[in-house]
């Protein structure tokens, strides 16, 4: 329920983490619009780049890393989210993390319903 929370803080800031149930259901709603969101801008460009279609393995790991240092580097610095320091470990996790959840089941996702 934290990671939820946490989620959550990045519109309600540090009160999210006292919300209770309905914070993390806000965080629940909040991770799969993000989500949402970055499987519909993937679409999006793979009807203008054939590549994104035709090499969605390597298309998907990049994308995996652009989304991830997107939300590091843009989302979460315009948050409400307590800023946290920077670690290369918890970087690279992160990055890997990304590629592994993120960025390949939505390119091939849309390798695999778009034909």
């Amino acid at each position: 329920m934290r990671l939820l929370q946490g989620i959550a803080s990045g519109l309600l800031g540090p009160k999210a983490f006292s919300g209770g149930l309905a914070t993390a259901v806000l965080g629940v709603f909040c991770h799969f619009l993000i989500a949402f969101g970055a499987a519909a801008v993937y679409l999006v460009a793979s009807r203008a780049l054939a590549f994104l279609i035709e090499h969605a393995v390597a298309s998907g790991v990049l994308y995996g890393v652009a989304v991830y240092f997107f939300m590091n580097r843009i989302v979460l610095p315009l948050s409400a989210a307590a800023k946290r320091p920077f670690s290369l470990q918890m970087m690279i996790v992160g990055v890997v993390i990304h590629i592994f959840c993120v960025g390949l089941p939505i390119a091939l996702s849309v390798r695999r319903f778009s034909r």
